[in-house]
């Protein structure tokens, strides 16, 4: 059974939401390839106008979904884009990988527990952290998610 939870935002993510074409797409398989996905997304909003510390919070949002990859599912993907809604500009990260999926989305999102030992704040923080958050998963056929932050 597929399951689907959108946080901070009114529909689907992108209704309304120009991407931009050009699109940086970070394969994830190990711990260096966190620590660039992380690079590229805080260079991505620098470039974009973020200031410092909003960089600083987007690229931990990216670490922790690359994170995730690497611990649950051993390998996917980070595809990080600018965007732009007409009146801001953002910028949009998605991770998704082909992993065993989330059985209960509620629950890992709201924080607090963890399966792999760690402290438990890994999806509930990146939520915490971005102005929009969702995550679509289906047991045995992975998990997407979709942050967007907008520049304040």
């Amino acid at each position: 059974m597929s399951q689907r939870v959108t946080v901070n935002s009114n529909g689907h993510m992108t209704d309304g939401v120009r991407l931009d074409r050009a699109q940086i797409t970070v394969p994830i398989t190990s711990d260096l390839d966190i620590v660039a996905a992380r690079q590229r997304g805080r260079l991505l909003a620098v470039e974009l106008g973020y200031s410092a510390t909003q960089a600083t919070l987007i690229a931990t949002a990216i670490s922790e979904l690359a994170r995730n990859i690497v611990l649950y599912a051993t390998r996917g993907e980070i595809l990080l884009a600018g965007a732009n809604d007409g009146a801001r500009v953002g910028i949009v990260d998605t991770a998704r990988d082909q992993g065993p999926g989330i059985k209960d989305v509620p629950y890992a999102i709201a924080g607090g527990h963890s399966t792999s030992g760690g402290l438990g704040l890994g999806l509930a923080g990146v939520r915490r952290l971005m102005g929009a958050f969702e995550i679509s998963s289906q047991p045995g056929q992975g998990t997407t998610v979709t942050v967007t932050s907008w520049k304040h």
